[in-house]
């Protein structure tokens, strides 16, 4: 939901990944003829063991009983804790990227029935289940062919990518050149990646301005430009200059940065395209069922996954059952792509990964003046006039509608939003705070401009926080530090900024999953800062609240 740039402190140590050593997960045959018994070795679980396993789970954990959370309607399945995030809102706001939803997608459900069984579920639909799943899909049809379920709340890409601001924005002059560099190689894989397949996500390659309209954000900024290395030095500039920065739109800020890899982009759609690729090329009726009944790729939308359980000692089995509000599925590894809804499923890390509440609209000037950059509008609070923060951002949609799509003013709502689970209402004083900042924030270049802009839409997105300002991306482990098990993974936590990191996360816990990394040519890297460890854990754990530096202006520069 967040505008797509912050930046991260500290030196990148270098990356280490140790290479997965999990074993194939389904032993036994069934539902294979003898002919392809012939051809090729199809396993997967033995169905009279899932439902033994199964039938455990229920009696010794039967799943918890909806309640109704006062004030909404939400999907919950027990009571949480103060600090744990809840599900997603069964009534979500009308967000402006799911005004065309796929057809294909829409209230989706690969077979009538929830599997019982599955090698790798999925937990999540954004852009990290998205290229988590894709990769998982397309290097185990070279390595030997695994079931993926994929299991969402509500209606695919209904969470924070389907919400977001359409932001893709590299931080190139984010001082941890390591992860300067990751987002670089994502937003390049994801322009390759779209161009390549001519997905019709409405990519627009630009430059972005970051408007930095306080003095101690322009210096911070110098800082950090002075000191890039000669490969990034040329992707970010610092202007201060009174007339550049009225050609730039922004002549009340203090400064800008000007950087030279942004883009503009339909989220949903993009993700949507995706899935509906894997699902002809992996489901049912793509050819894949002549060795798997319903083929390998399974999507069933509007099935939350109330909590998940671990069942110790069955090496080689099924370890994992993971209970729904329509039934139970027995996987070896679960892959959590579910960011700011992470702490639902996984306690643990309810103080690790926050969900955070942000809200964007889509605005009507009039007429519609043509920017030809994506912004960023930063500012520090100031206590003795009583300001909040500000970071706001922007883009515009390519013509004929030409609106724009501003997000922010957290600040100003409820809480800065911080531990907000809900995206089924919008805050008032945000709603209208945005309004009149679409008017503001950028000059327009007309006379007599409107103290308001007309919204067309307004909705709010949860974003995931994390407490040291990295996704968290790797297999979860066990004791009482992270409370996870063998065969369990995360990847989410991404602070707002998703859409520069998430593909290539998604596409790196998938390769630790199936035991690629360590090299080759599908090998993806991530900083070393962003992989899950307990050491790390208790480092962020010495940091202090979310909410604490949240309200100290520390996501901002």
């Amino acid at each position: 939901v967040r505008r797509g740039g912050r930046s991260e402190a500290g030196d990148q140590p270098p990356r280490y990944l140790a290479p997965s050593t999990h074993e194939p997960i389904y032993k036994a045959t069934d539902n294979v003829t003898n002919s392809q018994k012939k051809k090729k070795s199809i396993t997967f679980l033995d169905q009279s063991l899932a439902a033994t396993l199964i039938a455990r789970s229920v009696r010794l954990h039967p799943s918890p009983q909806p309640i109704s959370k006062a004030g909404h309607t939400t999907m919950t399945g027990a009571t949480l804790r103060p600090d744990q995030a809840d599900l997603p809102s069964a009534k979500s706001t009308a967000s402006y990227w799911h005004r065309e939803p796929s057809t294909t997608l829409l209230g989706h459900r690969t077979t009538k029935a929830l599997p019982p069984t599955a090698d790798v579920v999925v937990v999540g639909s954004g852009i990290t289940g998205a290229f988590a799943t894709k990769e998982l899909l397309e290097q185990q049809a070279v390595k030997g062919k695994k079931k993926v379920l994929l299991l969402e709340a509500r209606e695919v890409c209904w969470g924070a990518t389907g919400r977001n601001g359409g932001h893709c924005q590299p931080v190139a002059y984010n001082p941890n050149t390591a992860i300067a560099d990751f987002e670089l190689r994502n937003y390049a894989h994801l322009a390759h990646f779209i161009a390549a397949n001519a997905v019709p996500c409405d990519w627009v390659s630009l430059r972005g301005v970051h408007a930095l309209l306080t003095p101690d954000l322009v210096a911070a900024a110098e800082k950090q430009i002075a000191a890039l290395p000669p490969h990034l030095a040329g992707l970010a500039r610092l202007v201060t200059d009174p007339e550049e920065l009225k050609t730039l739109r922004v002549p009340n800020a203090a400064g800008a940065v000007v950087q030279e890899r942004a883009a503009s982009v339909w989220p949903y759609k993009l993700v949507a395209w995706i899935f509906e690729d894997l699902l002809r090329r992996f489901g049912p009726g793509s050819g894949a069922e002549t060795q798997s009944e319903n083929g390998w790729f399974n999507i069933q939308t509007n099935t939350p996954v109330t909590r998940l359980q671990h069942l110790p000692g069955s090496s080689g089995e099924a370890s994992w059952v993971v209970h729904t509000d329509r039934g139970q599925v027995a996987a070896k590894k679960v892959l959590l792509a579910s960011n700011a809804y992470t702490s639902r499923l996984l306690p643990s890390f309810a103080d690790l990964i926050v969900p955070v509440r942000g809200q964007v609209a889509t605005l009507l000037p009039e007429p519609r003046a043509e920017l030809a950059r994506s912004y960023v509008f930063m500012a520090s609070s100031d206590a003795s006039k009583g300001e909040p923060n500000q970071d706001d951002y922007l883009i515009q949609r390519p013509g004929p509608g030409l609106e724009m799509i501003l997000g922010g003013g957290r600040a100003r709502g409820t809480l800065r939003g911080v531990g907000v689970s809900d995206d089924d209402e919008v805050d008032p004083v945000v709603a209208a705070y945005l309004r009149r900042a679409g008017a503001t924030n950028v000059d327009l270049g007309n006379e007599g401009e409107k103290e308001e802009l007309t919204a067309s839409y307004e909705w709010t997105g949860i974003m995931a926080f994390s407490r040291d300002g990295r996704p968290w991306v790797g297999p979860v482990p066990s004791g009482s530090v992270l409370g996870g098990g063998e065969g369990l993974w995360v990847c989410a936590g991404y602070t707002g900024h998703g859409m520069p990191q998430a593909a290539l996360c998604g596409r790196a816990v998938a390769g630790m999953m199936v035991g690629s990394q360590g090299g080759g040519e599908n090998t993806v890297d991530v900083p070393a800062d962003f992989v899950v460890s307990e050491e790390r854990a208790e480092k962020a754990r010495a940091l202090p609240s979310i909410k604490e530096m949240d309200d100290l202006d520390m996501f901002l520069l």
